[in-house]
């Protein structure tokens, strides 16, 4: 019937008439006043963001041109404390932390900790959620719990898309191609147009991005990390009348890469049940990193991804201070993956993973604005079905006396989701300076999983757990394939206002992450935990959940020439959610999922732009993290295993992943007028992102050093609407790690990737 959906399509790459690296700016089209005002939608509704109480940092599509941004990965490090890298082994998957907190296991059971919306539509999974950005109106990234406004809770902050729509009066369009290293070749298009004056107005825009690979297999001279997509979006958006807006939205991504490679960071080992562990692979087996790797797969196999979804959004005005908002939406996501774990010529960690998801979602929003009393009602409703089809190959896993032993294992397990909320948050004026904010939320998840699971070898059928037919299995699991989780979700804001253009505010929030089951269990030994020193055989994970306090402040100052914003927060942490440990029972690797600790998290963050003249603009950012395990258990297996990563049981300090204590961003860009020929622009940027762990079991070579990497460009800009532009990215070809595979009980896989060496580019478009 309807739906309203996500913002996933054409780049950016070429444009600007300005730059940075830093956040805050939410202009929309070419040649961009910094003074104007930043208008943001973080509250439902539209307002200026020095007057929104909450840690939010907003990129237009200027900026994001600025950024030579093409998906959500070249966010990485531009606002505090967020960390965005494209997920292990997939060339389309979101991983995604704010201040700490995200998803540490790429797995379809556990559900996102940062949210993706595109515009308001909620994406469920981190597969495919590494969205390009080319017709983006704005993008704006909240830090901290969110939930009272919107329709999918998330407990640690939101990245929410808005895409540019249809005008009903003007025509506008603009295309580029660009060319670049590794023969990239990027080609964007967009056309807006009125179909009825005031009244009907469609847009289409489409993208192709197409580049080589980065990493070449010494032993074939095969090419793999490489880009292949086509995205296209339309969307329809019509005014019957003075009181009702439809928008109607679909959306489709087609991607289809090689494989995406890591590197081996330790020795790669053979378990020979007669002689002893062999080494296979030694580590880092082609010295130090230089876009070398090798896989065991020999033919085709690859990364697909068909990725589609129609929305509709309903605005309709009850009165002047009563907005009824309906958000129907469907989503379809097929991705069949395969990843070569172990990164090596030795076939240990291969897998194949097809995944087939479906969503479905309905969201209402009673929103009303009056002189001292404003906010948001809404109802909620989540239909999702996710199944997957899972093969591992590691027929040099094991061996006899050097003879092979064949070893497969199949998969295939579902999961069915309904989630139902309610929420509301409103805000109260007591006089034009002081205001409270005040919201509530309930959640209800219930959620059903099945698995079956077989290991095939030449030594006969080793193990196999099904949960799909519970009676053949021992108490708790009979009865355990299904499960509820609900949480009541309270925030409340007080806010000061010393001047119009200034704000103090101070706030707490209560936020939640649904549980569920544990999608990496292969035997009964996954599931037996010691509780409370007694062995038990645990199913499933229970919620997180975190209470996070904040204060901050923000300013405009002369006439907007320059903004400020700051903040500080504390965050408690339980009932941290993750794959731990990686022991073995036997010979056979163990993989608990359970709820693995608490953490105490604090932080700074700071946000600033300048416009020291009319032709130039510097922005910084800045945050500062500090967190820590209050408690880390890791279901140690019977008899207890030695895990390198548990501060409670072995008293060794371990650190949260992909929580960096630092990270920066400064960038400017200024611009020369050339008269009536138009103008030319130089800028760059500059992002630090400071040592941090790669997986949640603390290995050293699992840890990046931290980084600098910078970025640079000149534009020049015609009146007539054409421009030629020219990128560098990774100026100085840092070296880096992005992101990392701890599997060391499955023959000691520990593998890491890297971000892009450096790479140019040259682009030519134009807009009107």
């Amino acid at each position: 019937m309807i739906s309203h959906l996500r913002s996933f399509l054409t780049a950016s790459v070429a444009l600007a008439a300005l730059l940075p690296a830093a956040p805050i700016a939410a202009q929309t089209v070419a040649a961009v006043n910094e003074a104007e005002e930043i208008i943001v939608s973080a509250r439902r509704r539209d307002e200026r963001l020095i007057d929104v109480p909450v840690a939010v940092s907003a990129y237009s599509q200027v900026d994001l041109e600025k950024l030579q941004a093409i998906d959500l990965a070249g966010l990485q490090g531009t606002a505090p404390n967020l960390n965005i890298v494209q997920g292990r082994g997939s060339a389309t998957s979101a991983n995604i932390f704010i201040r700490g907190i995200g998803q540490p296991d790429a797995l379809q059971t556990f559900d996102p900790a940062v949210g993706v919306y595109v515009d308001g539509v909620y994406l469920s999974r981190i597969q495919g959620a590494l969205l390009s950005l080319g017709d983006v109106e704005r993008i704006e990234v909240l830090r901290g719990p969110q939930g009272t406004l919107y329709g999918k809770n998330t407990i640690g902050g939101a990245v929410s898309i808005v895409s540019r729509k249809p005008d009903f009066n003007n025509v506008s369009a603009n295309a580029s191609a660009l060319y670049g290293s590794f023969n990239q070749i990027l080609l964007n298009g967009y056309v807006s147009a009125p179909l009825v004056a005031d009244k009907l107005a469609l847009s289409v825009a489409a993208q192709w991005d197409k580049r080589d690979g980065l990493v070449t297999d010494p032993l074939t001279d095969r090419r793999y990390n490489d880009r292949d997509s086509l995205t296209a979006r339309a969307i329809l958006r019509a005014k019957p009348s003075d009181r009702l807006e439809l928008i109607l939205s679909g959306d489709y991504t087609r991607q289809r890469n090689a494989l995406t490679l890591g590197y081996a960071t330790a020795p790669l080992i053979q378990t020979d049940f007669a002689l002893g562990a062999q080494t296979l692979v030694p580590a880092n087996p082609y010295g130090e990193y230089d876009f070398q790797a090798s896989t065991s797969f020999t033919g085709d196999e690859g990364q697909r991804l068909d990725h589609w979804g129609l929305s509709l959004t309903a605005n309709y005005d009850l009165s002047d201070t009563l907005t009824l908002t309906s958000i129907t939406a469907y989503r379809k996501l097929s991705p069949d993956f395969f990843i070569d774990i172990d990164a090596s010529e030795a076939e240990l960690g291969d897998v194949f993973v097809g995944v087939r998801q479906e969503q479905f979602s309905q969201e209402l929003q009673l929103k009303w604005n009056t002189d001292r009393f404003s906010g948001v009602f809404g109802l909620y409703y989540l239909d999702e079905t996710i199944r997957s089809n899972q093969e591992a190959y590691a027929d040099d896993l094991f061996a006899f006396f050097g003879g092979p032993i064949t070893f497969t294992r199949l998969i295939d397990d579902r999961q069915k989701t309904r989630s139902y909320a309610a929420f509301g948050q409103a805000t109260y004026d007591f006089t034009e300076k002081l205001s409270i904010t005040a919201g509530l939320r309930y959640t209800r998840d219930d959620r059903t999983y099945t698995r079956f699971t077989t290991t095939l070898s030449s030594l006969g059928l080793l193990n196999g757990l099904d949960f799909s037919f519970p009676d053949d299995l021992p108490a708790p699991l009979n009865a355990d394939d299904t499960a509820t989780f609900d949480a009541w979700t309270p925030t409340v804001t007080l806010s000061f206002k010393p001047t119009p253009d200034t704000l103090l505010y101070a706030s707490a929030a209560r936020g939640f992450k649904s549980g569920g089951f544990n999608g990496r269990a292969n035997s009964l030994n996954d599931l037996t935990l010691v509780v409370d020193g007694t062995p038990q055989l645990v199913t499933r994970f229970e919620p997180e959940k975190v209470w996070t306090y904040e204060a901050g402040a923000k300013g405009s100052f002369l006439d907007g020439r320059v903004r400020l914003a700051a903040n500080a927060f504390y965050s408690d942490y339980t009932d941290f959610q993750a794959r731990v440990g990686g022991g073995t029972v036997g010979s056979t690797g163990v993989f608990p999922v359970i709820n693995a600790g608490k953490l105490r998290i604090w932080g700074l963050e700071a946000e600033a732009t300048v416009r020291p003249t009319d032709n130039w603009n510097v922005r910084a950012s800045m945050g500062y993290l500090d967190a820590k395990y209050r408690e880390f258990n890791d279901g140690r297996r019977v008899p207890p295993q030695s895990f390198s990563c548990n501060p409670t049981g072995n008293a060794i300090a371990c650190q949260p992943a992909f929580a960096p204590p630092l990270t920066l961003t400064l960038g400017s860009d200024y611009t020369v007028p050339l008269g009536d020929f138009g103008r030319l622009t130089f800028g760059g940027d500059g992002r630090f992102v400071d040592a941090h762990f790669l997986s949640v079991d603390n290995r050293a070579n699992l840890r990046e050093s931290g980084y600098w990497v910078a970025n640079a460009y000149v534009q020049l800009d015609s009146n007539a609407g054409w421009y030629l532009r020219g990128g560098v990215k990774n100026l100085t070809d840092t070296l880096y790690r992005t992101d990392g595979q701890e599997f060391s009980s499955v023959g000691n896989i520990q593998t890491v990737y890297f971000g892009d060496p450096r790479t140019w580019n040259a682009t030519v478009g134009f807009r009107f």
